[in-house]
């Protein structure tokens, strides 16, 4: 397999910055992938009309995903294995300080993301109990992959502060940048808020895309049992029943399959 990632990344340095990040711990790594590996992983990605693609949209999220993995082309196939190969693990275990931690190689709302002008996605806490596995998700990796962004355009990740009281986010305190071949790492069991609420205003035409892997660890025993995506609304949206009872219905195990669509 080809070598994927510069061996120039300073891992000491990652993990000093990852703990040492706020609201929650993240990091950034800018250049993440070798220059020809991101080049032809961004070529790979479908267009964004491709039917094979399943779909969200509704008041909340506009995106576009697919995770089926023996369908990946070629390069994305060996990106995914060896973010889920020992190789890097290590790295990611090293950062976290915690050596029971493996990829989700069922790929559980990873995979391509693509979001096109009007796309978002309100801010939100991830699923926190991978509901096949019982595994706590600990850690995501998202690697953009449009070369050329314009940051006017949006589609940056906002990183929010936990409201104690209201249980939902307070304040938006970094904004990371929709920029090529960066990667961004972070914990999700630290009330991390985080999305893209405001609508892309990229040219029709062109498509904000992301490579993205979940990490998990057993549960702990007083683990969050959210075995979905918890929604906030947008300031707009608060206090309208409709998009209070779309928020309930989305982060339900039971019903929020019927807001996926398409796929094939």
């Amino acid at each position: 397999m080809v070598k994927m990632i510069r061996e120039d990344i300073d891992w000491h340095t990652v993990k000093d910055e990852f703990r040492n990040a706020r609201p929650f711990n993240h990091v950034v790594i800018d250049n993440f992938f070798l220059p020809d590996v991101a080049e032809k992983l961004s070529n790979e990605f479908p267009d964004y009309d491709d039917p094979m693609l399943g779909f969200y949209n509704n008041a909340i999220e506009n995106k576009k995903v697919f995770n089926k993995w023996d369908r990946f082309p070629k390069l994305t196939y060996q990106a995914f294995t060896y973010l889920a190969r020992e190789e890097f693990l290590d790295k990611m275990r090293f950062v976290l300080d915690d050596a029971r931690l493996w990829m989700d190689v069922g790929l559980n709302g990873g995979g391509w993301h693509l979001h096109s002008r009007g796309g978002n996605n309100n801010v939100h806490l991830d699923y926190n109990i991978h509901p096949k596995l019982g595994e706590q998700r600990k850690l995501n990796i998202i690697i953009y992959m449009t070369p050329n962004w314009d940051p006017s355009w949006g589609g940056g990740l906002e990183l929010w502060t936990h409201d104690d009281n209201t249980h939902r986010p307070k304040d938006m305190v970094k904004l990371v940048d929709n920029v090529y071949n960066r990667a961004v790492i972070f914990d999700t069991t630290q009330n991390s808020w985080h999305g893209l609420p405001k609508h892309i205003t990229c040219p029709e035409g062109v498509v904000r895309k992301s490579l993205a892997a979940y990490y998990v660890r057993p549960a702990p025993a007083n683990a969050d049992p959210r075995g979905k995506a918890l929604f906030a609304p947008t300031e707009e949206q608060k206090g309208n029943p409709e998009i209070e009872e779309l928020i309930r219905q989305r982060s339900n195990v039971e019903t929020a399959e019927k807001f996926h669509k398409g796929q094939n």
